[in-house]
């Protein structure tokens, strides 16, 4: 996937299983099962969670994105 991909998918506020697919790099199954055990640890937290959806800056968190990271090789593939 490319960085500009990568970060359209980041830039969203909640983040869909279609999405963790994509990031995870994986099938549907796999992303359920981390969204569901993220979706849990939230709740325990004290999140408030939409049925079929998770804060995208959970999902960041959790997959260590560095997000400067990806725009500055953004903005070294476009020169």
């Amino acid at each position: 996937m490319e960085n500009k991909e990568l970060l359209k998918i980041i830039s969203k506020q909640w983040c869909t299983l279609e999405d963790l697919t994509i990031l995870l790099d994986c099938g549907r199954n796999k992303a359920l099962e981390v969204k569901k055990d993220l979706k849990s640890k939230l709740l325990k937290e004290r999140y408030y969670i939409p049925a079929n959806k998770l804060p995208m800056q959970a999902v960041i968190d959790l997959l260590k994105i560095d997000i400067d990271r990806l725009e500055r090789l953004q903005k070294l593939s476009k020169e």
